[in-house]
């Protein structure tokens, strides 16, 4: 398969992207940055700051040189936090091959906008929609650095793009399916962080698996609700973007969005939880876009109000908890 690509942002699951697409048979470049952690790569095939026991295939390389990194590439990989996006890729947006494809790594919807990613990529490169491929999934970059069997979804209007976004990543150990939902499958991936905290949080109060599955399912049930207000197939959230991401980020102990939680069902404030993960955890600012996203059309989203008023308002998690056993009661629906 010719043509390079291009991966940006250096992060654990951009790192571990990187090798799916070089054991895929692709030559990878990596923008770092940071030009030492570009240096590491290149000389011991090694990121010092993510994933550090991964050794690198031999088709990777890394710079942090934006027009090094992307220049003359096929696919470009972006895997930024969320909220950086806008700001890197108006940068680097001039040294784009004039038929790249733009694939997103990220999970989040922006603030203030409430754009999602693929949204983002769109108003900031310049590149019609059919051009952002989208993918999402259980996808916890631990597992898959050593090729533990995984599974992930390639959303995308164009079918061509999607496929070769597919071929591009399917290796012996990563099961790409193509989907094209690419509504269904940015929000099942950005909503799930949110539920993911409200989870870490039951978890660290001590709360047991009854009240842990509630979350999950009606967490799930309100992603699905402000799914199909915005035009998304209600059978996605079925899926590896949907049921599929939420249930790993959930239940493992690597995802940074549960134990950022569990920090803050410990009694820490944000400032201390965020000292102690020294990760991203994106449902912490996605919260307050996706609270606004539902206002906006009509949905109530219960578990990602009280999440956003703990996160950002201080409000103490057992207060939450009473506010949500306290809701009116209604017919179990996903509507």
């Amino acid at each position: 398969m010719s043509g390079h690509v291009a991966v940006l942002g250096a992060g654990s699951w951009g790192t571990a992207f990187a090798k799916i697409l070089a054991d895929a048979g692709r030559e990878v470049t990596i923008l770092a940055r940071r030009e030492q952690v570009a240096e590491a790569i290149r000389d011991h095939r090694r990121n010092p700051d993510y994933l550090p026991e991964l050794r690198l295939p031999e088709r990777v390389t890394a710079t942090g040189d934006p027009a090094k990194a992307i220049s003359g590439a096929e696919l470009v990989v972006l895997s930024v936090p969320s909220q950086t996006l806008r700001g890197n890729l108006a940068e680097w947006a001039g040294h784009l091959a004039p038929d790249a494809t733009l694939v997103s790594l990220m999970k989040g919807i922006e603030l203030g906008t409430t754009r999602r990613m693929s949204e983002v990529i769109v108003e900031t490169a310049r590149v019609t929609p059919d051009r952002v491929v989208v993918v999402s999934g259980p996808n916890l970059a631990p597992e898959i650095a050593v090729e533990q069997p995984a599974a992930t979804v390639v959303a995308g209007t164009d079918a061509r793009r999607a496929e070769l976004v597919q071929q591009s990543i399917r290796t012996p150990y990563f099961r790409p399916y193509t989907n094209d939902d690419v509504i269904g499958c940015e929000l099942g991936g950005a909503v799930k962080n949110v539920i993911a905290l409200s989870y870490g949080i039951a978890t660290a109060m001590g709360f047991g698996d009854n009240t842990r599955a509630m979350l999950m399912t009606r967490g799930l049930a309100e992603t699905a609700r402000l799914g199909v207000a915005l035009g998304a197939d209600p059978i996605t959230f079925a899926g590896l973007a949907g049921m599929g991401d939420l249930v790993a980020s959930c239940s493992s102990p690597l995802a940074r969005n549960r134990t950022f939680g569990e920090h803050l069902g410990r009694g820490e404030t944000l400032e201390q939880a965020q000292a102690a993960t020294r990760q991203t955890a994106e449902g912490v600012k996605s919260c307050l876009a996706i609270r606004d996203l539902a206002r906006a059309h009509g949905v109530e989203m219960p578990i990602t109000e009280q999440i956003e008023r703990i996160c950002h308002e201080g409000m103490d998690p057992r207060l939450a908890v009473d506010t949500l056993m306290s809701r009116t009661a209604k017919p179990e629906s996903y509507e």
